[in-house]
């Protein structure tokens, strides 16, 4: 089969175009013929850490067929069209066949194409785990997302509107219009305003990008409130990891979100796909062969929602 696979010595691009064997999946796996894989910030920067897959082949959103099953799965049968999360399995998404367990894999809804179902695994789960799980949202409640662009900050102002919330983006002037076709009730233009100078407070603010002080997001957070990292600069996800707690005491409390991959969630999310209350927003395509280039693409910040490869 052909695959992506990291070679630490290949010029210009470490992640090389190849032919190499079709795995055979054992009692307890699944082999999925990939139709589309999505690249994520996973993807590049934990190729940037060194943290390398074992297989040396990145991509961890899968949609696509059911080849062959072990004898022990039995949820799955060959034909059947999946999603996956397949980080948590050592990648291996950056090719024309990939194995999984069967409790990372669910059934794509018939509505939804392959390159749709391949943009929603890590990004829309990460919104809905931060949102619900970490800030607790309620009906009513009014949330403020910082870094709106992406893949996750545009699946965080649809499941924030699904749930019922009022919600404020803050972005780049570029995905300012984007951000109000997705829903959001108010776009705050970072190179314009200042957020964290204004008299607004909200129930929970979510950090996708930026480098706020965690001090100043805190001051607008109304008691009780939650702010969820999820991303942004790196000193600023070590700072909420170290002094989180501290920040924390007292009503507002700062937390950090490592998002898991959760077959009921995973379902919740196709559901709402497949219904039309969330859509990804993908913003380019790419062969399989220029995966390079896509992982480049999206780790120089320019992707204004989903970065998604065509395999099948």
């Amino acid at each position: 089969m052909k695959a992506i696979v990291y070679n630490k010595k290949a010029y210009p691009d470490k992640l090389v175009y190849s032919d190499i064997e079709k795995p055979v999946p054992n009692d307890n796996e699944v082999l999925v013929k990939i139709m589309a894989v999505a690249v994520n910030a996973a993807d590049y920067r934990s190729m940037k850490m060194g943290i390398i897959p074992k297989k040396k082949i990145f991509g961890a959103d899968i949609a696509g067929r059911v080849e062959s099953v072990g004898i022990n799965i039995q949820q799955f049968k060959p034909g059947d069209e999946v999603i996956g999360e397949i980080a948590d399995y050592g990648f291996g998404g950056f090719a024309e066949y990939a194995l999984a367990p069967e409790r990372l894999l669910v059934h794509k809804p018939a509505k939804i194409s392959f390159e749709t179902a391949a943009a929603l695994p890590m990004a829309a789960l990460t919104a809905l785990q931060a949102l619900r799980d970490k800030g607790n949202i309620q009906k009513g409640q009014k949330v403020l997302i910082i870094g709106s662009g992406g893949g996750v900050g545009t699946f965080a102002i649809q499941l924030a509107k699904y749930f019922g919330a009022t919600v404020t983006a803050v972005c780049s002037t570029k995905n300012v219009e984007q951000t109000k076709d997705l829903g959001a009730d108010f776009v705050i233009d970072y190179t314009k305003e200042n957020f964290t100078k204004s008299d607004s407070t909200y129930d929970i603010i979510l950090a996708v990008n930026g480098s706020y002080p965690l001090l100043a997001c805190k001051r607008i957070l109304k008691p009780k409130g939650n702010y969820v990292m999820i991303g942004g600069a790196l000193s600023q996800i070590f700072k909420a990891i170290l002094f989180g707690w501290v920040i924390s005491f007292g009503s507002k409390k700062i937390k950090f979100l490592t998002a898991k991959p959760k077959q009921k969630d995973l379902e919740f999310i196709a559901m709402l796909a497949n219904d039309g209350k969330i859509n990804p927003v993908i913003d380019k395509y790419y062969p399989l062969a220029k995966t390079a280039e896509a992982m480049q693409y999206l780790a120089e910040g320019h992707a204004t929602g989903k970065v998604v490869i065509k395999v099948g």
